[in-house]
């Protein structure tokens, strides 16, 4: 486009040199001079500036023309505006006309080029190149003179084009110079057309040699393509063939599958039919058991009526025997109904005879069985006075015991049991086998229902005396005698005992106890669980041992599969729902355990919500450990449940935001930094951290998630992680929508840019979990999505014009845009809160360090040399670099950058260079201290320029507060032995309130070092007349010794240099400040012992002020009140007279003495924090 404007422009002024429009050709040249195109306007230049053309003294005599008054120019310009407002109307007027004759132009114009084409084609064919060869070599004088109508043709092109151009002037111009025609009324011709000028350029390239071959190769091109679209064609034609052959042989597996799976439910259903038979053949046979179990009895009653009178008992006992035989007769045909219907379903015949078979079986057992007992009555009657019974064995009593309590034994028969259990032979005369099994039998059944009951009677008693290590071996017993008692009741009071065997059970006995309910719960099926079993778990629950509650977490998700699915999300989920609000951790854990073991049992997704805000409760919760449970397993369970990833993602996003937004701003003035900043509590700090953390597990989720759902098929197959910029292109298209994908950097990123201009400075353990989030973006998305989409996305939050949008559709670009700060609150804002993480967590990622370093030197060194001057937001982007420290890689390139703004010429980056270095102390090591740190700040020290020394005094005492090494220290005192041999009141100052930082955390010998150094100040007489100066010196020599003696100084320091130091101080009362001074007559009777009463004298004495330590220590002074009971217990100043002092009371002296310290340390504290504050805000002021 700028090409053709050129030869546009090109053309259009050999035109006016050449017509001698010499005015237009002037104004063109201004304007084109103030639109910048100084490469168009050089020509121009040239012909204006020959001397030979326009001479100088013709020049000069037109300049000494006298200059018309502004009067007659404000005359002139009323009629001007005037014409100019007539020549409007009137063009409004010719606009008009021409729209309505465009389209008739138009048409006209487009018939007469296709005649000429024609013309053009048949007239000259192959012989055009030469011709255009030849016209470049003619000029317009070679074709001779410009004939009338072309030149009016040319003006009104040309005319046009300066309007379109917007060359007003220039137009204007050209209208005055062209008095011989009308350039507002273009005769109608074939020149006559839109844009005229263009369209003349456009014909005379179409003519060249150069077009000639493009056309041809275009339609070379053009044969191959559709060579191409041809060959495609065909191989579409086949793949569509291959492809009805695949789908008819889909359809023909998709039939058999089909009928395959029409045969499988058949077979389910016959399958199902014959277990529910079976199971109806076995109640028919269990009850057919209970009423021979009946007649055994009856049988017992009936032999024992015989012992009193056997001819009384005959009648009855032919009455039972015949009463017997009709049920014998009957029993065939109840087994048999069963067989031929089920459920209104027909069974196949090979499986009726089958099950017939065997329930055949059971059921001659069971007759004959019936007839041994009746046969055994007939001999009972006939030989009841020669029948004698022994008793069982105390050893087949035990088998039948075992056997009763076995869980196994649960379905066997009692023949079987009575096959275990054994009478003595030595019966009576006439005894015979059958009888013998009969009374066997009978007695095992008898026996079992009453060691069931002697079970659940003694249970409850024993297990108190059993030892608590050992009840766990009771638990056999316990299941058996619950699972067959015939009583709910006393069921119910066997699993209470179940449930609370331990008193507080370990986690070994909880596993142990819950097995046992397990299994129980397995054997007695889902509706004895549900009335039964979970009544125990809701009783627990508010139990007062959280051992105990947490036997009733573990049921919840360990018993889910043994009950009815409606259950499990209505009656367990409750009991879980409260669990969560225990006041036991280990109880809290357990229910989040055991949620995510009960959600894939749920029926439906019905109770998700309510599932979600329990989890998100688990995710806030106070203890580490739960938090860690619900991340690692119900987190997933949730998610693999639910399948709404995105919900979960917009509702931590809202939660994070909400914990910010409840806590109250850091200043309460309107529109300033600070408030926009959020003061968070501790819970808010814990509950933000955790969704961070939670962010982060569910990334892996986002990334399968948007890798599944993309909609373009270049990455639907592919088996790459990362995101292609192939595919990134085709998404910047817009054409599909990808919100999973376009989630990321529209929603996460703006989400957390919120959060983080939230955040004051002093949250860098939050900044660095969204940092290190954000490195795990962009690792796992790909250097490609880090590179267009991540750093574009950040570079507009925090101000930068320049940032690339092209790989993101332009159907978001407006919300990416709304990131950026609109206000200088929001610039600062940005640049505090949101650099930061551009630096660490976008730039910083291994594939950005070149670009990080670029940055950085630009942000620190490139910026502050063109500008000269300090940058409104350095305390903001000195704070960016702090943070971007904490992260130990970008160390070395720091410091290399460092070292560059501190060998500049520039006084603002070195002491920007040494801001920086006392801010990045506390995150490097003694190496990285000695090597590179300590040597740059020597270097700024020996600086001629004095704020750039003061400002590495500084620097110097942060390194002494944060190292002790000796070698460390060494350079640190020769360096500030250095800055005092300077002599200035503010060097001084300077060192003072250096070392004085570095107090609480350095060595002895530095604290000596420092005392020594006050004592030498203060013993030298002051030169300074100003008493506000003094005062300043004064109050920084206070503020140190009171924050010296809040250490564990030797007594030789406080005797050589802390005493005298203090007198030297108070001999200058006019310098010091009353709370300094009542602070260090304190210090000097502590410290003193009883030789304060001299001192007291001697410094009266010397300032002329007899009671300055009495008046504050007598009992009428500020203090004597409170010392009154306290002079009892002072010792003697004479060593030699000193008594044995109690061991209780000299603690307690030291300890009320180091209590003192401590306070006035703190109360230094205090006064140093308000000084800091004075001087942070007259800066601001100025």
């Amino acid at each position: 486009m700028d090409a053709e404007r050129s030869s546009l422009c090109n053309f259009f002024v050999n035109f006016l040199m050449e017509e001698n429009y010499l005015l237009t050709a002037f104004e063109l040249l201004h304007e084109l001079l103030d639109d910048g195109r100084d490469a168009q306007a050089i020509r121009l230049k040239e012909f204006f500036s020959d001397p030979t053309r326009f001479p100088p003294d013709q020049i000069s005599r037109y300049n000494s023309i006298r200059v018309a008054d502004p009067q007659s120019l404000l005359e002139e310009k009323e009629a001007l505006a005037e014409k100019l407002a007539i020549s409007e109307y009137e063009f409004r007027l010719a606009q008009e006309d021409i729209t309505r004759l465009k389209t008739e132009g138009q048409k006209k114009s487009d018939h007469s080029v296709d005649k000429l084409e024609e013309l053009d084609s048949d007239e000259f064919g192959d012989k055009r190149p030469e011709i255009q060869r030849k016209k470049k070599d003619f000029s317009f004088t070679d074709i001779g003179p410009l004939k009338n109508s072309e030149r009016r043709d040319l003006n009104c092109a040309v005319k046009e084009y300066l309007l379109l151009a917007g060359y007003r002037l220039t137009a204007m111009t050209f209208y005055e110079e062209v008095t011989d025609q009308n350039l507002d009324v273009w005769q109608d011709s074939p020149a006559c057309v839109p844009d005229a000028l263009r369209y003349y350029y456009y014909q005379y390239l179409s003519s060249t040699s150069e077009a000639a071959e493009e056309k041809i190769a275009m339609l070379q091109e053009n044969e191959s393509l559709k060579k191409e679209i041809e060959r495609l064609n065909k191989e579409k034609d086949g793949l569509l063939k291959s492809k009805e052959k695949f789908e008819e042989q889909i359809s023909a597996f998709n039939k058999s599958t089909e009928s395959l799976q029409k045969d499988l439910k058949d077979r389910e259903k016959q399958v199902q039919s014959l277990k529910q038979s079976s199971e109806h053949q076995r109640r028919n046979l269990n009850d057919c058991r209970a009423e021979i179990t009946s007649l055994k009895m009856h049988i017992e009653g009936s032999r024992a009526g015989q012992y009193v009178s056997a001819n009384e008992g005959d009648p009855v006992q032919l009455q039972s025997v015949e009463n017997v035989e009709e049920q014998i007769s009957s029993l065939p045909e109840e087994v048999e109904k069963p067989l031929v219907k089920k459920d209104g379903c027909l069974i196949s015949e090979s499986s009726i005879s089958t099950e017939k078979g065997h329930m055949q079986t059971e059921d001659n057992l069971v007759v004959e069985e019936v007839k041994n007992i009746i046969a055994d009555q007939r001999e009972v009657a006939a030989e009841a006075n020669n029948v004698s019974y022994k008793t069982l064995n105390l050893e087949n009593q035990k088998e039948v015991s075992n056997y009763l309590l076995s869980p196994s034994n649960g379905n066997s028969s009692p023949r079987d049991l009575g096959s275990m259990l054994k009478v003595d032979s030595g019966i009576g005369r006439g005894s015979n086998s059958k009888s013998e099994n009969a009374n066997g039998e009978a007695a095992a059944e008898e026996m079992g229902l009453g060691t069931i009951q002697i079970l659940a009677d003694a249970l409850p008693k024993i297990v108190p005396y059993v030892l608590i290590n050992h009840r766990e071996e009771l638990l056999p017993l316990m299941m058996c005698a619950i699972e067959r008692h015939p009583v709910s009741n006393t069921r119910d009071s066997l699993t209470h005992t179940l449930f609370n065997l331990i008193k507080r059970p370990d986690e070994q006995q909880r596993r142990i106890i819950m097995d046992a309910c397990v299994s129980l719960s397995r054997n007695v099926g889902d509706m004895r669980t549900e009335t039964e079993l979970l009544p125990q778990c809701w009783e627990q629950i508010n139990h007062t041992y959280e051992e105990r509650r947490l036997l009733v977490a573990q049921s919840c998700g360990e018993l889910a599969e043994y009950v009815r699915p409606e259950i499990r999300d209505s009656l367990i989920l409750s009991i879980v729902q409260q669990l969560i609000e225990d006041s036991a951790t280990v109880v809290r854990e357990a229910a989040a355990h055991n949620l995510s073991l009960l959600l894939p049992l749920f029926p439906n997704t019905d109770k998700y919500f309510k599932v979600e805000e329990m989890m998100f409760q688990l995710i806030c919760d106070p203890s580490g450990l739960v938090v860690e449970t619900t991340l690692k397993e119900l987190l997933p369970a949730v998610i693999k449940w639910g399948n709404r990833l995105d919900h979960i993602l917009r509702v931590l996003l809202s939660h994070a935001l909400s914990s910010a937004q409840h806590c109250p701003p850091l200043s309460g003035v309107e529109g300033s930094l600070e408030s926009h900043l959020r003061v968070l509590g501790e819970r808010e700090r814990w509950n933000i951290d955790v969704l961070l953390r939670m962010l982060m597990e569910l990334l892996p989720a986002i990334h399968q998630k948007a890798m599944a759902t993309c909609p373009f098929s270049s990455i639907s197959k592919s088996e790459e992680s990362a995101f292609s910029v192939s595919l990134l292109e085709t998404y910047a298209e817009g054409r599909s929508e990808w919100p999973m994908f376009e989630w990321m950097h529209v929603d996460c990123f703006a989400n957390l840019l919120q959060l983080a201009c939230m955040l004051p400075q002093k949250e860098d353990h939050l900044r660095n979990r969204i940092t290190k989030f954000l490195l795990a973006v962009s690792e796992r998305f790909g250097s490609s999505y880090l590179t267009h989409i991540e750093l574009p996305v950040f570079l507009v939050a925090v101000g930068d014009d320049e940032a690339d949008l092209r790989f993101l559709p332009s159907a978001i670009h407006p919300r990416i845009k709304g990131l950026k700060p609109r206000t200088a609150v929001a610039n600062r804002l940005a640049t505090l809160c949101i650099l930061p993480l551009l630096l660490a967590g976008v730039l910083g990622a291994p594939s950005k360090r070149e670009e990080l370093t670029n940055f950085l030197r630009q942000l620190l060194v490139e910026s502050r040399a063109k500008e000269n001057q300090s940058s409104k937001h350095d305390n903001e982007v000195l704070d960016a670099v702090r943070f971007l420290c904490t992260f130990e890689e970008h160390h070395n390139m720091i410091f290399g950058i460092l070292w560059e703004m501190v060998v500049d010429a520039t006084a603002e980056l070195k002491i920007n260079a040494a801001k920086l270095l006392k801010t990045i102390v506390p995150y490097i090591d003694a190496k990285g201290a000695s090597a590179n740190v300590l040597p740059a700040l020597i270097t700024l020290g020996s600086d001629q320029n004095l704020n750039v020394k003061y400002a590495s005094i500084d620097a110097f005492g942060s390194v002494a507060q944060h190292f002790k090494v000796d070698m460390i220290v060494d350079k640190i005192l020769v360096q500030m032995d250095a800055f005092l041999e300077d002599g200035s009141h503010e060097a001084i100052i300077a060192v003072v309130r250096a070392l004085l930082v570095a107090i609480p955390h350095t060595t002895e010998r530095l604290r000596d070092y420092l005392l020594s150094k006050i004592l030498q100040l203060s013993a030298s007489p002051s030169a300074i007349t100003d008493v506000i100066r003094r005062r300043e010196r004064a109050n920084a020599f206070c503020e140190a010794i009171r924050a010296l003696d809040a250490t564990d100084l030797f007594q030789t320091s406080v005797r050589e240099y802390l005493l005298p130091a203090i007198q030297n101080l108070l001999k200058d009362p006019d310098a010091l400040d009353p709370a300094h001074k009542e602070a260090l007559e304190i210090i000097m009777k502590e410290r003193s012992g009883g030789t304060l009463e001299a001192i007291g004298k001697a410094m009266g004495a010397h300032l002329g002020i007899a009671s300055s330590v009495t008046s504050l220590f007598g009992e009428g002074g500020l203090l004597g009140k409170k010392d009154a009971t306290e002079t009892t217990g002072v010792a003697p100043s004479s060593p030699t007279l000193q008594g044995p002092e109690s061991p209780k009371v000299v603690a307690a002296a030291t300890e009320d003495t180091r209590f003192r310290r401590i306070m006035r340390g703190n109360f230094t504290e205090m006064l140093r924090s308000k000084a800091k504050n004075q001087d942070e805000t007259q800066p601001q002021s100025h």
